[in-house]
């Protein structure tokens, strides 16, 4: 059925697994999302199905048990996803900035001893940046980590955890300031900040000594998957849990996952707006005014045409951007420019095919309600739009930089 989204020099290998993702979201996850959905139930069936599939370990170096597949494979994966359920894709999204994360960063016995349970889907990962005070101001983070002989003693609250219950493995990003003096630190915050790799049960409550995972998040949209805080309390991690076994690296390893997660999130909303064109266009062809359906109305037609020629842009950009990171290349402008986009984007074409539906739209036994209120989630995740257009604007002065 589909037209729009096409993607170019795909190999057949990557044919394949797109054709068996799309197979399964069609029979597995669209039938049953919008019911799961409005109950905010964990898929635990449809996850178990992923996991069947080999999605856990899509990414991940053939070594360590995975399929050593391209971030571009991932990226198309999860826009086929989240074509089905943007949640769901949420789900493997942090999975795999974490296992990026080890693969790139980690030493070779993080590697050794995560990498291979990941690609399994053993052990399930989650990453943790934000706090309830600071924002999108990373550099403000307040959560510290104290050298105790051969361990650290975490001490802080962390917010907006996706998988913060269900994930066994976490990313923590906190303050260290080893070996800087405090007027280093306060002139470098970013230098004083390190990743530690975090075990835990699975579940809510203390799920270790000096570690709880509240409840979930109580959210608009985005429901089924987990959002939580993490509140540490003398929570105590010994030294080779620090990724990558040195401290003070924790920030630029956090942006480069984060990077794979902007591709992650424009993709994301590639495939909620793919089907919200989809649920507009087949509705227009369906519902009757004046006479006729009203897909032979222009002002439907011209709906329709910004609609598809936004999901066009919005796949390019992501695609674009995904393979730029593949290449080795530098890639935040390009993630920062394929997020941006394809955020605003979806938020209009789910807007345009919830008009189409006109009173329809509203009520819950229409999909489209489900897409929109699932949209306004990825304006703000992995970075909002403002802080998007920062990254861009400072890329853009570097490359074009004035010799005057």
């Amino acid at each position: 059925m589909a037209r729009l989204a096409q993607t170019a020099g795909l190999t057949d290998i990557q044919q394949e697994i797109l054709s068996t993702v799309r197979d399964f979201v069609d029979k597995e996850i669209i039938p049953v999302a919008t019911e799961l959905e409005h109950r905010d139930e964990y898929p635990q069936q449809i996850v178990d199905g992923l996991k069947e599939l080999g999605l856990f370990g899509l990414m991940i170096p053939e070594e360590y048990g995975g399929l050593g597949e391209s971030l571009l494979t991932y990226a198309l994966c999860v826009e086929e996803i989240a074509r089905g359920w943007m949640s769901v894709s949420g789900i493997i999204n942090t999975h795999f900035i974490v296992a990026y994360m080890l693969k790139q960063h980690g030493t070779q016995e993080q590697k050794d001893h995560f990498l291979p349970r990941m690609a399994a889907g053993d052990i399930r990962g989650a990453f943790s940046m934000s706090e309830p005070a600071l924002g999108s101001d990373v550099s403000a983070i307040t959560s510290k980590a104290v050298k105790d002989g051969d361990e650290y003693v975490l001490n802080g609250q962390k917010m907006w955890l996706t998988n913060g219950g269900t994930s066994s493995l976490v990313a923590v990003l906190v303050r260290s300031d080893e070996g800087l003096s405090p007027e280093e630190a306060a002139a470098k915050p970013h230098k004083s900040m390190t990743t530690f790799l975090v075990e835990k049960e699975p579940g809510f409550g203390e799920v270790r000594p000096g570690l709880t995972i509240p409840g979930k998040i109580d959210k608009m949209g985005y429901k089924g998957v987990d959002t939580t805080e993490l509140i540490m309390d003398g929570l105590r991690i010994p030294a080779d849990r620090v990724l990558g076994g040195v401290t003070g690296r924790g920030f630029y390893q956090m942006m480069d996952g984060v990077e794979v997660g902007r591709v992650n999130v424009a993709a994301r909303g590639c495939g909620v707006a793919q089907r919200a064109f989809e649920l507009g266009v087949q509705y227009a062809q369906q519902r009757h005014t004046f006479g006729k359906p009203i897909a032979q109305h222009q002002a439907i037609q011209f709906k329709l045409a910004e609609m598809a020629t936004k999901v066009e842009a919005a796949h390019a950009m992501m695609v674009n951007a995904a393979r730029k990171k593949d290449s080795g290349e530098r890639n935040d402008l390009e993630a920062g420019m394929a997020k941006y986009l394809a955020s605003e984007y979806c938020k209009e074409v789910v807007e345009d095919s919830f008009r189409i539906h006109g009173g329809y739209g509203f009520s819950k036994e229409y999909e489209i309600e489900r897409l929109y209120r699932e949209a306004p989630m990825l304006l703000i995740g992995e970075g909002t739009a403002e802080i998007q257009k920062m990254i861009i604007g400072r890329r853009l002065l570097e490359e074009y930089r004035f010799q005057g």
